[in-house]
């Protein structure tokens, strides 16, 4: 096959004296010969909207309503178009949650995300994994409204002895009839097969909504077995919606990024692939078998256009029939965003709402600001971090508290659920370069959805790591950086390390622990060990006894964290036994969901070892002084001190 660049195009004057953008496909085609479009988007998370609900602003980064924009686009440009949805279309934001736990579904009630899909005319779609998150009655009301087919071949009421035995819950696939204009103008009949993959771990992820009653197939297993029936059927070109990311990794069975052996099943000509919220073609892949230039797995056309609606992906076939049948000649792959960061980080739109879609969700939008500025719970306790850097701290502690109740629950079962079960969490907003009012201040009462955005403000993913007794005192170690070293009985020394991000200050809830700051760090500001006999961590403690080097933790941590960043020991990607499908910030918003009222104080589970009486210094925002009588109930000897800039408080510690 012969490829051309993906932006290639050719001007051509109208009967006007105008110019039009002309695809090389469609200048070249003949008799016989048509070029097809196919747009796709993926993991749009019910982000329908350009707007935040978490930070109660509009943004230009996401919405469907953009998205849109481009499809429309390149429909009105283009005699032959398709447009698939790879799933994960109806969770992920404050609106997908007002619509299920507060609104409902009831029989004949039309999902927002399904009515701005049914705007678009979409051709087919397919399930991704968080489409299980509200149950699967839920999952039914919703899918029931939608104006195109969904297709779905490995997940089943119950597996039989082979795929083409399991009982699916959704088809496995569909042949759709299109016209096609050839490039004389005549008009000929398509075949398109379109079949679906959703990731296996879903099994794992919504055990408490699917065990017992689902199962799950590999997804190429699955694959292989059904696309032949597809070609039988008399399908020219087969399109896979593989719900599953991209992985140059060895093929193992039950693969849950398995887009990369999706496109090496021979009948399959085209791949859809999202669930990891990254680009291709792009630079978020590389390896065996995956192209970027020619946007290819296994010499295939495939797209991964992010998520929430940041880009449209578009392939473009140069389709010849051969026989009586249609075949690709000819491809190009690319992913077309909604908005561009400058250097400066500024966002610039690059598209205007699509107003069909935009004006499909008015009335629950306005629902959904009502339900993120009103309460999801409440606090038994004020959430602030304004010392959160030296004590242990509630809006940390809330975190960790949602993060052990998630991890715990689905675990259960497992062999690692009988292991100990602790938590890393670290406060984000901390001052620092953020300012003096960079910090989170939520009062004891009701807690709202936006709140949450407080508490967490990365969109990371929860994962959990297995790690020994002895790895858990060195992240400790590493996160006892944020201290600078200070001599027993110094008057007045600064205690805050000013290079030391507070992200990277992980405390770690189900261990009690003391730091001594009169010993340097064993670790430098980049994780490299640059004092190997130093030990910070002290009467380092598991359920009232001191921790076993030898033995086996689970820590509930972050994507990050887990997978190298800050460069933390036991977690650089090689110990990750979990990852969660959800956001640490939605694993928040569900927790309080469910208490319904949360008891977030801190329980002072560590704090600085004696230092002879030394005095040491730190500043944070103004406002802390309406906290100072319950933080030194936690035995914090703290008391204001002369000084503070740039608007910071200054305070001094005795230890």
């Amino acid at each position: 096959m012969s490829l051309l660049s993906r932006r290639q195009f050719l001007l051509t004057s109208t009967a006007a004296g105008g110019l039009v953008m002309v695809h090389p496909f469609t200048a070249a085609a003949a008799a016989g010969q048509a070029h097809l479009r196919l747009l796709c988007t993926t993991d749009i998370h019910c982000h329908i909207r350009p707007y935040d609900y978490y930070a109660d602003k509009p943004v230009d980064t996401v919405g469907l309503s953009r998205t849109a924009s481009l499809i429309e686009g390149v429909r009105s440009e283009a005699a032959n178009t398709m447009t698939f949805d790879n799933g994960d279309y109806m969770q992920g934001n404050p609106m997908a949650d007002y619509i299920a736990y507060s609104k409902g579904m009831k029989e004949g009630d039309t999902h927002p995300v399904i009515a701005a899909m049914n705007v678009l005319g979409y051709d087919c779609g397919t399930l991704g994994n968080h489409e299980f998150n509200y149950g699967m009655e839920f999952l039914g009301k919703v899918n029931a409204k939608a104006g195109y087919p969904l297709v779905c071949a490995n997940f089943a009421h119950k597996l039989g002895a082979s795929p083409r035995e399991d009982d699916l819950y959704l088809p496995p696939y569909i042949i759709l009839d299109r016209e096609l204009t050839d490039g004389a103008g005549n008009k000929l009949p398509i075949k398109v097969g379109v079949i679906g993959f959703v990731p296996p771990q879903i099994m794992q992820w919504d055990r408490s909504h699917l065990e017992g009653n689902y199962n799950t197939r590999d997804i190429v297993q699955a694959g292989a077995a059904w696309v032949p029936q597809m070609r039988e059927e008399g399908a020219d070109i087969v399109v896979a919606l593989a719900h599953t990311g991209i992985d140059a990794s060895a093929q193992s069975e039950g693969m849950e990024n398995a887009a990369l052996y999706v496109a090496g099943i021979e009948g399959i000509d085209v791949v859809i692939t999202g669930h990891q919220h990254l680009n291709f073609p792009g630079k978020d892949f590389e390896g065996p078998g995956i192209d970027n230039d020619k946007g290819t797995l296994q010499g295939k056309p495939a797209v991964q256009a992010g998520f929430w609606g940041n880009h449209m992906g578009l392939i473009d076939l140069m389709l010849e029939q051969d026989g009586g049948k249609w075949k690709i000649a000819t491809h190009t792959s690319e992913i077309r965003p909604i908005f561009k960061r400058g250097e400066d980080r500024s966002v610039t739109a690059l598209t205007e709402d699509y107003g069909p879609v935009l004006h499909s969700s008015d009335q629950v939008h306005e629902a959904t600001l009502k339900y993120v500025r009103a309460k999801v719970g409440e606090t038994t306790a004020p959430l602030y971090s304004y010392f959160a850097l030296v004590a242990d701290d509630p809006s940390v502690q809330v975190v960790s508290n949602a993060q052990l109740w998630y991890v715990k629950q689905l675990l259960e079962g497992t062999p690692e659920g009988k292991l100990p079960l602790l938590s890393a969490a670290a406060p984000f907003k901390a001052g620092g370069r953020g300012g003096p009012d960079y910090y989170t201040d939520v009062p004891k009462g009701p807690v709202a959805i936006k709140n949450v955005a407080d508490l967490y403000l990365y969109p990371n993913t929860l994962q959990a790591v297995k790690v020994t007794g002895a790895q858990v005192k060195d992240w400790l170690e590493r996160a006892s950086g944020m201290f600078n070293q200070v001599a027993a009985g110094a008057k007045d020394a600064m205690l805050l390390n000013p290079e030391f991000p507070s992200y990277n200050f992980d405390v770690i809830d189900g261990v009690t622990y003391k730091i001594d700051i009169t010993q340097p760090s064993k670790f430098g500001k980049d994780g490299d060990v640059v004092n190997p006999d130093a030990n910070r961590i002290v009467d380092l403690q598991f359920e009232g006894k001191p921790i076993d080097p030898e033995a086996e933790f689970v820590i509930a941590t972050n994507n990050y964290r887990a997978s190298g960043g800050g460069q933390f020991p036991g977690a650089d990607g090689s110990t990750v036994i979990y990852r969660a499908p959800d956001t640490n910030r939605d694993v928040i918003v569900r927790y309080i969901h469910d208490k319904g009222t949360i008891s977030p104080q801190a329980d002072a589970n560590w704090s600085f070892a004696p230092a002879g009486g030394a005095t040491v210094l730190f500043e944070t925002g103004p406002r802390a002084q309406s906290y100072l009588e319950d933080v030194k109930s936690r035995g914090l000897n703290i008391e204001p001190a002369d000084g503070g800039e740039g608007g910071f408080a200054r305070y001094r510690i005795t230890l």
